[in-house]
């Protein structure tokens, strides 16, 4: 797997568990891997300030992707959706994974840690960074979402 820019990662705390393993997987597939936080527990987080800062720092740097991860995938999934440019998809399986990337052009892949298991994330977040965007039909309904977006 080759990547040209690196993988934003961040999550809550429910998910710096599952984080910590997500890093160290890409990294040994020599994967540049920018950890956004958090870097300790701390059970008075709120999801929304990573998943936040995660849109930013991938507003600043396009075409890169970008990696949440919350208790259910789903807090995460909505605020991150609310910035500019980001699609971001709750994936609980391999093949959507895959599909997030090749039909919806998914940039930022959200993850449950407490309903997929680890070794399931895993091959989750190996599917979402391989998969390409189709483009191609695809495309067109894709960019209704950008043009609602930038109407709004």
């Amino acid at each position: 797997m080759q990547m040209n820019h690196p993988i934003y990662i961040a999550s809550d705390h429910t998910g710096l568990e599952l984080k910590s393993l997500v890093i160290k997987h890409l990294e040994q597939q020599k994967l540049q891997v920018i950890d956004l936080g958090p870097t300790e527990l701390d059970p008075l987080d709120d999801y929304p300030d990573y998943a936040f800062l995660l849109a930013q720092t991938m507003q600043a740097n396009p075409n890169s992707l970008g990696i949440l991860i919350c208790g259910t995938g789903v807090g995460v999934c909505m605020a991150a959706n609310k910035a500019k440019g980001i699609l971001a998809a709750l994936v609980v399986d391999s093949k959507t994974a895959a599909l997030a990337r090749q039909h919806d052009d998914a940039n930022v892949l959200c993850l449950s840690s407490r309903f997929v298991v680890p070794e399931e994330n895993i091959k989750i977040v190996d599917e979402f960074l391989q998969a390409q965007f189709e483009g191609g039909r695809h495309s067109k309904r894709v960019g209704k979402i950008i043009a609602y977006e930038r109407e709004k």
